[in-house]
């Protein structure tokens, strides 16, 4: 077996850059948790938004959510590759400028110019608006996304450019030689692989959806430039999920490189390791038909290639990370603190929302389930108890210090309440879909309201804890920019 030659290093600190990359990322975040809280409130009858406010909301809640995984997951794969390669800080800050030029650019076209078009912007909605907003809000909303892409777009470039300077090619980057080839254990370390595969999948998919705002915004201001509609849903929801699956596959590095730091084991990239994610590297292209299941018109050879490789893409990655995770906490004498048991519970985040994915990807019952909650509940799950609970446990560990990380009795709480509760809030969402509840109404029926104030009540516990992430990571900012070298880190960990 193909095994890294890697060993777990010890944190310098980390760049004031990437910090503010967090920081930024984190604080939208509260704040996209806000609108979503809302708007579990408008259909829980608890306020009184309205249609308009709702799907502004529902939008910008869109939009903000998918926009700040990227930031934040970017941020956590810079963060740790730039151990390995050398990478560009100009790059990275142009990125994270561009993120908030585009931020933006999304708030007026939504709050000045009441687009509400959601975040998938289908063809040719965002210029048939009925007189609820004018093109120029959907063209501007569409030109923040095309800036935040541009932004994501010089970031993978970067990293390809580090990359094969220091391997030589992406093939080489991914472990193809000891994949294929001699066993020399030397393959690359599992940072390098999966910043690899994010750097394939993620220039292809940017691509593809910056090409497709650009007819969009044309088209808006010249009809005569015609766009075949099947073709830009195929290319946005090319983009879409490749976009939001990567955020998820550049998380879990802080996974493998934080855990190993915990336990003094390295975390290996042996064959399996390298086969899971070249495998994921091909499926996540490819796996984005299943969200097209209903639509008739698509050639039948595409949604069952969507329904095949829905079932096939489950299990590569996930299964040999989450195995991994297991055989490197067991038996290690591992201290629990906030940041380790944040990341080790995100695999399990990960995990169970891809179970419900796996039922909707089935023809069947997609046709029965796709339009109601069930669907929230899955991303909801492996999002929000998965890849953004990657990240706070990257926060709590960077700014780690003394025993036990320094964590003191209100951050253990709000660990505690914010893994109960958001286990609670993705189950109603499920428990919503399988009742048949649609998803995307602003107004439900009389029988679907308890659902959603049961939601909406674990909703808001969520937020609360959420806040105490944010609040106590701004206020322990300075100690994340100092060498996590001292001698008080918890047992298990190299001092």
């Amino acid at each position: 077996m193909a095994t890294s030659s890697y060993t777990p290093m010890l944190d310098r600190g980390a760049r004031g850059e990437v910090l503010a990359a967090i920081a930024v990322a984190v604080v939208t975040l509260l704040l996209m948790m806000v609108f979503g809280l809302l708007m579990r409130m408008e259909q829980a009858q608890v306020i009184a938004l309205g249609p308009t406010w709702f799907y502004q909301l529902m939008t910008l809640h869109g939009a903000g959510m998918v926009g700040v995984a990227g930031l934040a997951g970017a941020a956590v794969m810079w963060h740790f590759l730039s151990q390995y390669v050398t990478l560009s800080m100009r790059i990275f800050v142009a990125n994270l400028v561009l993120f908030l030029i585009g931020v933006v650019m999304v708030l007026v076209s939504v709050l000045g110019g009441q687009f509400q078009g959601g975040w998938t912007f289908l063809f040719p909605l965002p210029t048939h608006a009925m007189g609820i907003w004018r093109n120029g809000a959907a063209a501007l909303f569409m030109g923040g996304l095309l800036v935040l892409g541009v932004g994501f777009v010089l970031l993978h470039l970067d990293v390809a450019r580090a990359l094969i300077v220091r391997y030589g090619s992406f093939a080489r980057a991914m472990g193809w030689p000891q994949l294929f080839g001699h066993d020399d254990g030397n393959a690359p370390p599992p940072t390098v692989v999966a910043a690899t595969m994010v750097t394939i999948v993620n220039l292809l998919g940017l691509v593809s959806g910056a090409t497709i705002l650009v007819m969009m915004i044309v088209n808006a201001y010249l009809p005569g430039f015609a766009i075949d509609a099947l073709l830009a849903k195929n290319m946005i929801y090319f983009f879409g999920h490749v976009f939001i699956n990567a955020t998820i596959y550049m998380a879990v590095i802080a996974v493998y490189e934080v855990l190993p730091r915990y336990t003094q084991r390295p975390w290996k990239a042996n064959k399996v390791f390298l086969a899971a994610w070249t495998a994921s590297t091909a499926f996540v292209l490819f796996i984005y038909p299943h969200h097209l299941l209903m639509d008739f018109v698509m050639p039948k050879w595409m949604l069952i290639m969507g329904q095949v490789v829905g079932y096939l893409t489950t299990f590569p990655v996930l299964i040999v990370t989450a195995y991994g995770g297991l055989m490197i906490v067991y038996r290690s004498g591992i201290r629990w603190d906030v940041a380790s048991t944040l990341l080790y519970v995100a695999l399990f985040g990960w995990a169970a929302g891809a179970i419900p994915a796996f039922i909707d990807g089935t023809i069947t019952v997609n046709y029965v389930m796709h339009n109601t909650l069930w669907v929230p509940g899955h991303f909801h799950t492996y999002l929000l108890l998965g890849m953004v609970t990657m990240v706070f446990g990257f926060m709590y560990y960077i700014t780690r210090s003394g025993p036990a990380g320094g964590d003191c009795a209100l951050d253990r709480l709000a660990a505690g309440i914010f893994v109960l509760s958001a286990l609670a809030f993705t189950l109603s969402f499920l428990y919503s879909g399988k009742a048949s509840i649609a998803r995307r109404y602003a107004e439900h029926l009389p029988e679907w309201v308890p659902y959603n104030r049961v939601s909406a009540v674990f909703a808001a516990i969520v937020v609360a804890a959420v806040a105490v992430f944010v609040v106590r990571f701004l206020a322990r900012l300075p100690i994340a920019t100092r060498d996590i070298t001292r001698p008080t880190l918890p047992r298990g960990v190299q001092a």
